[in-house]
């Protein structure tokens, strides 16, 4: 027969009118019979049947195929069998036994062989390898492999892969499926203990619900079988060598998850519904719990690390995150944690990943999976190269309902994990009452992701017992559902008669499993010391925190500094740089001479070469990173000639630790949610994500609210994360001007993070050094830097050498300008950012003015913490003071004045006016009109800069900039 190989036959997918007419040339052909078609008779002789299965008279081709004559109609037939076992494949997940409540799964009329023109006598009369190659030996006939594949495609485990599109992959999932890979058969034993756990998850719910009647506890009931899919998919992973296994979920189920798979003790659990304290009796070996912030949260948002320790000197750490009611917009963090568990960035160059190191498990709730956005952010993430962890596994807790809303009103697909399709993620869907096919579904995902390092769905298909939490009643809006609830066994009941049908395990044996169970959770109860409410502590910042970041030696030697430029002015032999760009970038060269000048994206390149040298790992994402969204970067170039690439920092001689840069996806909330995570879980990296434009970062709100902010607050959990929001009033209208300073002002208290808007390149050299000095210590938060887009070349931002080498971060910078008698100074302006560049230029033009001598200018350079006791300091400084003025280019009711407004008034005391200059309240970030804003900023600048204006006492609150 012709030449066979692996690969794709050209008619292997087609089926259409020309196919009897190729059936029956490639019939005179194996008979020999002249003539054919020579270009079909050489596609026989390369490609074999056109159909999608082989006929040979060979030694081992069954008697019946070597006496049944091959003719058209009988060719017609297998050809039809073929159609209905594909079908079977592809569609026997409509017919699946999935969904636990369903009295009869929909007929789809998969099995009407009316419909595809076949008998029981046709198909018993065709071998079984002729339409199903891989057949096992007892299956002889197609009527035994439709059987047989009808089983297996359409129990309680059901299959989509028809989406995948990469054949090996395709093939594989198909023989794991078909062969006896997924269905092997477990011992008394493995049966005893999954009955026992299940006993256990059933249980504990059961205690809560009556011990802790109408408390929120949004119980896993209805889909228990999660925590044994857990404890299966770790056990494999142990077994594996993996260092860490990441999980992220939201409230519903998380108890059980803590209790039973991170071995969170039941007393603790039962001491936080008491608000009281456990026995002193010391925690149990292998458990850390992750510390609670100060103001702490609800037990159901609650993490917990567990270690295990296996055979040989591994040791796993199994972490479910911390995460709010926020559902999904944990997915991101885990996957950002799983990340940086992988990577070793210990070493110069890019970080090297070993994805064998740590996996995630992302558990997702089936309203929650196709309708919140940053679930397909997540997945996208997933064969990204700035983002890949080597596979994710997906279960969807599939209740059937979102809060009280059903599956119609929530999705516009047939099922809640469709969405993964559009990721070629493989899907499998499994009945939560059926123990052992969902514990298949478990190995198979497993093995996936080990084997093609990508993500793989699991639907467990179940149903909630009660209500969203156990104060709802679910009758008021789904009464049908909730009557069959109420009559539906358990999975640990219907697994129970199986097991005692089956004749494993008696009833007696079944009675004390459950009796251990509950005489452990009652004694777990009774060690809890004390059932009243505990006195409840006051909420205080811990000292380390309340004092701030301390100064810090930021600065580094010239020598150092030039050594360092010399190496970022390299590139390899050969390489052709863009000679445009060529030009711009030797300009560096002499950055640093006496009369050289740093611009920014220099001092940037020059923090991250120091720290480099110092062992501090780098990783920057954004959307244009690389480059820079404002063509300033360039920290990675590329050949213009080849396309390729080099990032001099990656090669940097003197570095001792990696340096990760990466474009990433047009994505802020999953970006920002990733890089969270990495540095919480890699908190000795510097890890900074840049918004394209500063006001890019609004999709990420979530994130800043529930996990930048309040995450050491609410869980002890650190953070050093850095935010570069690109920021300034350039006329270029309402969506790329405010990085919306005000939000993270708004969000500013307990010394939580610092918020900065800079004004030269020195001070951003300085703040960096000072955010990688602080890694790793208690004093570390967030770094948020209202970055410059206009500013990025202006000659007032740039720094000389010495300010670099010589200095630190100031959080107050005193307007460079004519020395002035201290007692003619009547008005302080306060400004921030580019307003005060805007300002300082126009200082330069009026030199000789005299007016400016009345006038005092100071720049906020960290407006939180704000420094208010240097503010003070400089109002002491000038004794006919007579008004203190904050001056900002973004609307009243935004930037900064809401928030510096009670300060100031309080350095005031009283004696000092306290006024506004600047556009006046806007339901738009800006103005659209570059000719209006420009006419606009030239009014704030000159109302400024003329204090006599002012001195009017009653008029004062009139002079607001108006269009």
């Amino acid at each position: 027969m012709g030449n066979q190989n692996n690969q794709q036959k050209p008619w292997e997918n087609f089926i259409g009118p020309n196919l009897g007419y190729v059936m029956e040339q490639y019939e005179l052909y194996l008979n020999g019979i002249d003539p054919i078609d020579s270009e079909l008779k050489e596609l026989f002789l390369k490609w074999g049947s056109p159909l999608p299965f082989e006929i040979n008279h060979t030694e081992e081709t069954s008697d019946s195929l070597k006496t049944s004559p091959i003719n058209i109609l009988n060719m017609e037939k297998v050809l039809k069998t073929a159609e209905l076992l594909g079908d079977l494949r592809s569609y026997g997940h409509l017919s699946a036994k999935i969904t636990p409540l369903a009295e009869k799964e929909k007929d789809h009329d998969l099995l009407n062989l009316e419909k595809y023109g076949l008998s029981d006598e046709d198909l018993k009369a065709i071998p079984a390898k002729l339409v199903w190659k891989e057949a096992p030996t007892e299956i002889q006939t197609a009527w035994d492999a439709v059987n047989q594949l009808n089983a297996m495609y359409t129990s309680s485990l059901a299959y989509e892969f028809d989406h995948v599109h990469h054949t090996e992959e395709r093939t594989w999932l198909r023989q794991m499926v078909e062969t006896s890979s997924l269905h092997r058969a477990l011992s008394k034993e493995e049966r005893s203990t999954l009955l026992k756990r299940l006993t256990e998850v059933e249980g504990f719910e059961q205690f809560l619900h009556k011990t802790f009647v109408g408390q929120k506890r949004f119980s896993i009931e209805g889909v228990d079988m999660l925590v044994p899919m857990l404890d299966e998919a770790i056990r494999k992973s142990v077994g594996d060598g993996a260092q860490n296994v990441m999980i992220g979920m939201a409230h519903r189920g998380r108890l059980s998850v803590l209790a039973h798979v991170l071995e969170k003790p039941y007393n603790k659990i039962f001491a936080e519904f008491l608000h009281a304290s456990t026995k002193q009796q010391g925690e149990p070996s292998g458990l850390v719990e992750l510390s609670e912030g100060w103001s702490g949260d609800v037990k159901y948002h609650l993490g917990y690390d567990r270690f295990i320790e296996s055979t040989g000197a591994n040791r796993t750490r199994i972490t479910l995150a911390n995460n709010p009611s926020h559902l999904e917009f944990v997915d991101p963090v885990v996957e950002g944690f799983t990340r940086a568990a992988q990577e070793d960035r210990n070493k110069p160059g890019f970080p090297k990943r070993d994805a064998s190191k740590a996996f995630a498990i992302l558990i997702h709730g089936d309203a929650a999976f196709p309708g919140q956005g940053i679930v397909s952010e997540t997945l996208n993430l997933g064969g990204l190269k700035g983002y890949q962890t080597g596979g994710t596994i997906h279960i969807i807790t599939n209740n059937m309902v979102g809060f009280t809303t059903d599956s119609q009103d929530s999705r516009s697909t047939r099922y809640a994990s469709d969405l993964a399709k559009g990721y070629e993620i493989p899907i499998v869907h499994v009945n939560a009452d059926d123990p052992e096919a969902c514990l298949a579904a478990v190995l198979l995902a497993y093995q996936y992701r080990v084997r093609f390092q990508k993500d793989f769905l699991i639907d467990l298909v179940g149903y909630r017992r009660f209500g969203h939490n156990e104060m709802d009643d679910p009758a008021v809006t789904q009464p049908k559902v909730y009557k069959k609830v109420a009559h539906h066994p358990t999975v640990r009941a219907i697994y129970a008669d199986q097991l005692q049908i089956k004749g494993i395990l008696s009833q007696a044996e079944i009675e004390q499993i459950t009796l251990s169970v509950q005489v452990t959770l009652q004694s777990e109860y009774d060690s809890v010391s004390d059932k009243k409410d505990a006195p409840a502590n006051e909420v205080e910042v811990p000292e380390v925190i309340a004092k701030g970041i301390p100064k810090i030696d930021t600065s580094v030697s010239l020598d150092t500094l030039r050594e360092l430029n010399f190496e970022l002015l390299k590139w390899p032999e050969g390489f052709h740089v863009y000679p445009k760009l060529k030009r711009i970038l030797e300009r560096r060269k002499n950055a640093l001479d006496e009369n050289g000048k740093v611009e920014w994206a220099l001092a940037e390149s020059l923090a991250f070469a120091t720290m480099l040298k110092e062992g501090t790992p780098i990783r920057l994402t954004g959307q244009d990173s690389e480059r820079g969204t404002f063509a300033h970067r360039h920290i990675v170039l590329h050949d213009a000639e080849t396309n390729d690439t080099f990032s001099p920092l990656q090669g940097l001689p003197q570095a001792s630790a990696s340096f990760a840069v990466h474009n990433s996806p047009l994505s802020e909330a999953a970006v920002v949610g990733f890089e969270y995570g990495y540095n919480v879980f890699a908190p000795e990296t510097l890890v900074i994500w840049e918004a394209q434009y500063g006001d890019f970062a609004n999709t990420a709100q979530a994130l800043f609210d529930q996990f930048v902010s309040a995450g050491r607050a609410k869980w002890g959990q650190k953070s050093g994360l850095v935010l570069l929001l690109p920021h300034g009033y350039e006329g270029q209208g309402p969506e790329h001007s405010s990085a919306r300073p005000e939000r993270f002002l708004q969000l500013a208290a307990e010394n939580n993070w610092t918020v900065a808007n800079l004004t030269s390149a020195a001070q951003y050299f300085h703040i960096l050094r000072r955010q990688a000095a602080a890694l790793g210590t208690e004093f570390i938060r967030p770094l948020v830097i209202m970055t410059p887009k206009s500013l990025l070349r202006h000659p007032l931002t740039a720094s000389i050498g010495t300010d670099l080498s010589e200095g630190h971060f100031h959080t107050v910078v005193e307007q460079p300008q004519l020395r002035k008698a201290a007692d003619k100074v009547k008005r302080l302006v306060l400004t921030t950012g580019k307003m005060a560049i805007d300002l300082a230029a126009e200082v330069e033009s009026r030199k000789e003015d005299q007016d400016l001598s009345g006038v005092h200018i100071i720049r906020i350079e960290q407006l939180y913490p704000f420094p208010k006791e240097k503010v003070e300091v400089i109002v002491q400084r000038y004794p006919n003071l007579e008004e203190i003025v904050w001056v900002q280019e973004e609307p009243k009711n935004m930037g900064a004045w809401h928030f510096v407004l009670p300060i100031l008034s309080e350095i005031a005391a009283g004696r000092l006016i306290v006024s506004y200059i600047g556009r006046p309240d806007r339901s738009s970030p800006a103005g659209g009109d570059p000719t209006i804003h420009k006419k606009e900023q030239e009014q704030i600048v000159q109302q400024a800069l003329n204090f006599n204006q002012l001195l009017d006492k009653e008029k004062y609150e009139k002079v607001f900039v108006h269009s």
